[in-house]
């Protein structure tokens, strides 16, 4: 596994963020100044810039692929893979995020419409901005020749990516294939939950009060960046190779509500746990903790309590980490997959951050707060919800 992200870019440095509570949300006044926007917080990257690579590494690559080639660089090392494993074949890739590098799209506008020429426009700007960006400089940068597959679908690109690459291994496609997503944050994204009224707006001189997922102060979306790439490998060869294991994925589901592109419900959502543990084969008594999308929206949280009580009962602990990353978009199935992976091997649950009064429109459910919980963790769902009413389960098995 490898990440970088608002809360660290090492494992134990971000392992010991969630058991602390420490959140990653910073003020961004340019956003508000410059841009005539409400809100004016996110959760930043420190550290990772295109002065780590030799400039043939990264000339194609915009900031959200340069943050998904750090991860994977990190994941690639913590499991041990040689060029020539990678290079062999039986090595995919799966990567999504919600869209290009909003930064090159903001820079090829400026440039096109402002001289009103296309002079200023280099051959590779393209590649930066291009949807598939992070697959494929990812797939040339690690020298991958099996299935490359880049997955787009907003919230759940990263837990798609993971999906897929899960299927493709049980298919027999791939031997091992390396997954996740990335994001960078920009204006363009948090300027869309901005003219929705759906971003954080009232904490902008108190950043580390929002976002406030499932609190009845909650006021909206805080935007994040980050990437996070986990190593899907079949059990018989990472047990024969001497790998170390650190979680098992044993169920994936998808789904679509097909109702509206922006309003959630709570049935299709619970469908897809449904489907999830199904794949899993595993009853919902079974499961540990629950890692909520928890995105700090009305509508988002309570359509996704009611769905989590609605298949899990009251007493699975609930907790989300875009409390502290904030809402990290396409990368956000990976980030918080990673973490919850972290949380079962060290055995605690990361508390809601900023949860002081649960919203009494959210369903009873077993909000983790306070302090991190010490539990032993032997099965955990990760969910998603993405706009166009797309939705994922992933189930994970302590190893």
């Amino acid at each position: 596994m490898g990440l970088c992200s608002p809360i660290g870019n090492e494992l134990d440095e971000v392992s010991e963020a969630l058991k602390l509570g420490r959140g990653g949300i910073c003020a961004v006044p340019e956003w508000p100044a410059r841009y005539s926007m409400k809100t004016g917080v996110a959760g930043l990257v420190e550290g990772v810039t295109a002065k780590l690579y030799p400039r043939r590494k990264v000339r194609t690559m915009g900031r959200v692929a340069l943050l998904s080639a750090f991860a994977s660089e990190r994941a690639v090392a913590h499991a041990g893979l040689s060029p020539d494993r990678l290079a062999d074949g039986q090595v995919g890739l799966a990567y999504g995020s919600t869209h290009g590098s909003s930064s090159e799209t903001e820079a090829y506008c400026r440039e096109v419409f402002g001289a009103n020429s296309l002079e200023g426009i280099s051959g590779s700007q393209f590649l930066k901005f291009m949807s598939h960006t992070c697959a494929a400089n990812l797939a040339e940068f690690f020298g991958v020749r099996g299935r490359v597959q880049p997955t787009c679908s907003a919230c759940t690109s990263a837990s798609q990516a993971i999906g897929t690459g899960y299927e493709y291994i049980r298919q027999g496609h791939a031997e091992l294939m390396l997954v996740g997503g990335a994001e960078e944050a920009h204006f363009i994204p948090a300027g869309i939950f901005d003219v929705m009224f759906a971003a954080s707006s009232k904490f902008n001189a108190e950043p580390g009060l929002t976002p406030r997922p499932f609190d009845a102060r909650r006021d909206g979306v805080v935007i994040g960046e980050g990437a996070a790439t986990l190593v899907l490998e079949r059990y018989d060869l990472a047990l024969a190779r001497g790998a170390t294991i650190h979680a098992e994925l044993i169920g994936y589901a998808t789904n679509c509500d097909g109702i509206h592109l922006t309003k959630p419900s709570w049935e299709g959502m619970a469908r897809c746990m449904a489907l999830g543990l199904a794949d899993a084969g595993i009853e919902a008594g079974a499961v540990d903790y629950v890692n909520a999308h928890g995105t700090a929206t009305e509508l988002g949280d309570i359509a996704e309590s009611k769905a989590t009580a609605k298949v899990l009962g009251e007493r699975t602990p609930v907790s989300t980490q875009k409390s502290y990353t904030g809402h990290t978009l396409g990368a956000c199935g990976a980030l918080e997959s990673v973490f919850s992976i972290l949380m079962m091997r060290e055995g605690f649950i990361a508390p809601n951050r900023n949860l002081e009064a649960v919203d009494e429109r959210c369903a009873e459910l077993d909000y983790v707060r306070g302090a991190a919980r010490q539990a032993q963790l032997d099965v955990v769902l990760n969910n998603n919800f993405a706009f166009g009413g797309i939705n994922t389960s992933l189930v994970f098995r302590r190893c």
